[in-house]
Formats: structure tokens, C-alpha cells, sequence
């Protein structure tokens, strides 16, 4: 599901976006490089 069509069915002030699971098991890099693109996809969903 999308942040879009999360916030369809869910109000802003309670979407949480999180990173998944998997972070444990990957390289720093790889994480480093995950968290980046979560938090642009939150930036370009806020407006920011």
C-alpha cells in the first residue's frame, strides 16, 4: 500500500510511516540508503 492510499483510509495526524523489519539483517549502507528514500516518500506526501 502507498502513503497515498493509506491516507485515504487513515487521517494524517495518526499514519505513521515506519521502516520495515528487515533493517536488522542488511548492511549499514543499505539501511542508510532505505531510511533515505522513507523519508523522502514522507517529505513528497507532506508537501515538503
Amino acid at each position: 500500500m502507498s502513503l497515498r492510499e493509506a491516507l485515504r483510509a487513515v487521517p494524517a495526524e495518526r499514519l505513521w510511516v515506519n521502516p520495515d523489519c528487515g533493517l536488522k539483517t542488511r548492511t549499514t549502507a543499505e539501511v542508510t540508503e532505505s531510511l533515505k528514500h522513507l523519508v523522502a516518500a514522507a517529505a513528497e506526501v507532506r508537501g515538503a
